[in-house]
């Protein structure tokens, strides 16, 4: 069979001329070497493992800690970090009660209306 372009095609049985007058893809058959191509199929020397690059971890200071800090608080023990951690936590809660104590006798529950955001005001 010749090509448009000119080039001729050697068909190998009565199958093969069908399909490609058909005009069917050959990767789209499963049979042909198109597709085994196509799915990577029968290779047996690329069965090589691939390699990758791995990528170098280089530790860097944060804003507002230098790297000197950074790893002194990593060379730390755990309870020495989950004390001082108990301790800030303990302040924090302090000074939340303190502020609503002194706050909440102002307002005493007085709230404005809820107006619906969809209606139109005059």
């Amino acid at each position: 069979m010749i090509r448009r372009d000119g080039k001729p095609i050697f068909l190998g049985s009565s199958k093969a001329q069908s399909l490609t007058l058909q005009r069917k893809k050959p990767a789209k058959l499963v049979w042909t070497q198109a597709w085994r191509r196509l799915h990577k199929k029968g290779l047996t020397e690329a069965n090589l493992k691939k390699r990758r690059t791995r990528s170098t971890k280089t530790p860097r200071a944060i804003v507002g800690l230098s790297l000197e800090d950074i790893k002194k608080k990593a060379a730390q023990k755990p309870e020495f970090r989950s004390a001082q951690r108990s301790a800030a936590l303990k302040e924090v809660k302090d000074r939340k009660k303190t502020n609503k104590g002194g706050r909440g006798n102002a307002k005493s529950g007085v709230r404005a209306p809820k107006i619906p955001k969809n209606v139109k005001r005059n």
